[in-house]
């Protein structure tokens, strides 16, 4: 395998506005709204629509952070890079530690999650063969460019959303045959009475699992023209058009089954799909499962492998490893492969343990993005450049406060790994900075 260095070989600037949002709306996989819609129903007590209308609000705030991020640092490495940059290199380094149990193990994750659905459809394939599958498939689009993997994602997106536009059809016509046009309207998906207000706001916390991934894009960010007016618009339209079908899909999904009561909340979803459009309709639901498994994948093992990509060509991963791209393909192709490899032990792990790895690097980088922002506000002002009080101090202090509250959120399981994944990196840090007494090594070709 032919390698280069960053000196020799750069990430080639091929993506546009719309292609931005296609591969942040892919690595949100809007269907995951249904796969997780029983629990989130059943938590909320019947009100899965505030409680991703809460999740939407509150991702706003931050998305807003990302955005002036992206314009300040236009360069790979999402939180970690921005964290770096405008507050320290060292908190830098532990927040690109944290974010890596997202980013690494999201993939992972997602194959799993589709290798479950499909081993449900087919008991006698073990679930090791669909991961495999998944794994090579996705890694192989990755590495033969993120403009072969952009096409394959349009692909995979019109067929998931093309599912999505007739699951809501079908859950229309199922309310208006049973109960009339009239029913259509309703405050229950929202408020009714087994609900509160602890229950949406916990409910929010599980919602906000699906909102993962709107911030990555900024990893590709040395691969999109005019970045610093993209990528912006960019992150924006992805938290909001990925909130609004989450809000959509689950008012319909609530109206045709009220309430948060089910046999099994896991497979709430594909229960409601045979009811509303018979069996067909529930294996063409399956299927828009497993395309939206895949379309998520690829733009979550893109953006794992541009993060060990950024943090290796620093020098804070070994660099002859890590921050290495292909001559041929212009990709960080160890990184691909090392991700590919992580997310073969799925086959070793159920869907909730390996999900606890990732929500606590996720909401330590929301916080931190929300945080860079306000210390960059304050630095430039002593530099004699203002800008808004509102966009840069107020609005990211309203998005760490509501980031913080979702680490709170947590479960216990997800807070003991993710606190002893970051006391590991302190160790780390400690190693590569002899005894923290030196900064880490700083990009050197930016």
């Amino acid at each position: 395998m032919s390698t280069a260095s960053s000196e020799g070989t750069h990430l080639t600037r091929t993506l546009t506005l719309p292609s931005l949002v296609l591969f942040g709306l892919a690595y949100l996989a809007p269907l995951i709204v249904l796969g997780i819609f029983g629990v989130i129903a059943e938590t909320t007590g019947g009100a899965a629509s505030s409680a991703y209308l809460v999740a939407l609000v509150a991702m706003m705030f931050t998305a807003h952070s990302y955005g002036r991020m992206a314009i300040a640092h236009p360069v790979a490495g999402s939180a970690y890079t921005y964290v770096r940059r405008s507050i320290e290199p060292r908190t830098g380094f532990l927040v690109g530690w944290t974010m890596l149990l997202d980013y690494l193990f999201l993939p992972l994750v997602i194959w799993l999650i589709g290798g479950s659905y499909l081993t449900a459809q087919f008991p006698s394939v073990p679930i090791g063969i669909w991961i495999v599958m998944y794994m090579a498939i996705t890694t192989a689009l990755n590495i033969l460019g993120i403009k072969v993997a952009d096409k394959a994602n349009f692909l995979l997106m019109a067929f998931q959303m093309l599912v999505i536009v007739i699951f809501v059809a079908l859950c229309i016509a199922s309310v208006v045959s049973d109960r009339g046009a009239g029913s259509l309207l309703s405050v229950q998906p929202f408020v009714n009475s087994s609900t509160s207000i602890t229950a949406i706001t916990s409910g929010a916390a599980i919602a906000a699992y699906s909102f993962l991934g709107f911030d990555a894009i900024t990893t590709l960010t040395e691969e999109t023209i005019e970045p610093k007016k993209n990528m912006p618009r960019a992150i924006l339209l992805i938290a909001l058009i990925g909130g609004a079908i989450f809000v959509v899909v689950s008012y319909a999904t609530q109206l045709v089954h009220p309430g948060g009561s089910f046999p099994d909340p896991d497979s709430a979803a594909s229960d409601v799909a045979l009811q509303i459009g018979g069996s067909l309709f529930a294996a063409i639901f399956l299927a828009g499962l497993v395309i939206a498994q895949f379309a998520s994948g690829i733009a979550a093992q893109a953006s794992a492998s541009r993060l060990l990509y950024a943090m290796g060509r620093d020098g804070t991963l070994p660099k002859k490893i890590f921050g290495r791209l292909n001559s041929k393909f212009h990709t960080p192709v160890i990184n691909i492969v090392i991700t590919g490899v992580i997310g073969l032990g799925g086959m070793l792990m159920d869907v909730a343990t390996s999900t606890s790895f990732i929500n606590f690097g996720a909401f330590i980088a929301f916080t931190a993005v929300n945080v860079s922002v306000i210390f960059y506000f304050f630095r430039q002002r002593r530099q004699g450049r203002r800008h808004s009080v509102i966009a840069y101090v107020l609005l990211p202090i309203i998005g760490a406060v509501i980031s913080i509250f979702l680490i709170t959120q947590l479960d216990v399981h997800a807070l003991t790994v993710g606190i002893i994944w970051f006391c590991l990196g302190v160790v780390v840090l400690g190693f590569i900075t002899r005894g923290f007494r030196q900064a880490p090594p700083d990009m050197s070709d930016i």
